[in-house]
């Protein structure tokens, strides 16, 4: 479904930010792509769903491949009517305007009203807070509630795919435990795939199919979410366990990153 092949991506035609990335999520399926702060993570989200080029990035090298239409340095519009919806960072929310309202503006690009009084209901099934405060002013939701928004508006407009960055940055761990079951049964039972970027990485393992990993702006390991799971350099670096299954400290995971073995 989704073939991202040997891509480059240069911000302000000066700065190289993705070197060679190379990674594929097939039909409903979750990949998780981990990473620590400043790998790539996000850049590589914005170059599938056309959020570069307000940043002044552009894909230099390599094709980015959806249902066999090349969508590198695509619009971002083009990108929602081809099914691909990204779930930006920050809980970016119309905070002026209700609940219900920012549910509607994420159907806006469905023409059938039916469908989109039907959307809701679905978006209220999966979220039944959003429901009961529907008609609040999402600025005074809570960080949590505001993620369901932002989840449940990106379901109103019909993704075959939705790109997640981070979507348990900031959260309570009940709340996160409660997102993710969700984000599990949308890929379920909607048949979205899922391209999921988090530092959760146990919770982001936990729900993907396969799983990749980046390290400044390169792709260093990849298998199936299970198999990298168990890997030792994973446990402790990402997970923060040793062989011995002890957590490792702060300074002590700061100093393993130098000697990683996929580095070496």
């Amino acid at each position: 479904m989704l073939s991202i092949n040997n891509i480059e991506v240069v911000y302000n035609k000066v700065i190289l930010v993705l070197r060679g990335i190379s990674l594929h999520v097939d039909d409903g399926k979750m990949v998780a792509l981990l990473g620590a702060n400043g790998a790539g993570k996000s850049t590589t989200l914005k170059a599938v769903s056309g959020l570069l080029k307000p940043e002044l990035g552009e894909v230099t090298r390599g094709t980015i491949v959806y249902n066999d239409v090349s969508v590198e340095n695509g619009d971002p519009k083009n990108a929602v009517l081809l099914g691909i919806i990204q779930v930006v960072e920050g809980r970016k929310v119309f905070e002026h305007l209700t609940v219900e309202d920012n549910l509607v503006i994420g159907g806006s690009v469905q023409k059938d009203k039916g469908r989109a009084r039907r959307d809701l209901e679905t978006v209220y099934a999966y979220f039944p807070r959003l429901e009961q405060f529907k008609k609040r002013v999402s600025g005074y939701l809570s960080g949590g509630e505001q993620q369901m928004l932002l989840i449940g508006r990106a379901l109103m407009a019909h993704p075959s795919i939705m790109l997640l960055d981070e979507p348990s940055m900031g959260l309570a761990p009940k709340i996160v435990e409660e997102i993710f079951s969700i984000i599990r049964r949308i890929n379920t039972e909607e048949r979205t795939s899922i391209l999921l970027v988090e530092q959760n990485a146990k919770a982001a393992l936990s729900l993907s199919h396969h799983a990749y990993v980046m390290e400044n702006g390169r792709i260093v390991l990849d298998g199936p979410a299970e198999q990298i799971r168990e890997n030792e350099d994973v446990k402790e670096f990402y997970l923060g366990l040793s062989q011995v299954g002890q957590r490792k400290s702060y300074r002590e995971v700061k100093h393993y990153k130098r000697r990683k073995r996929w580095l070496g």
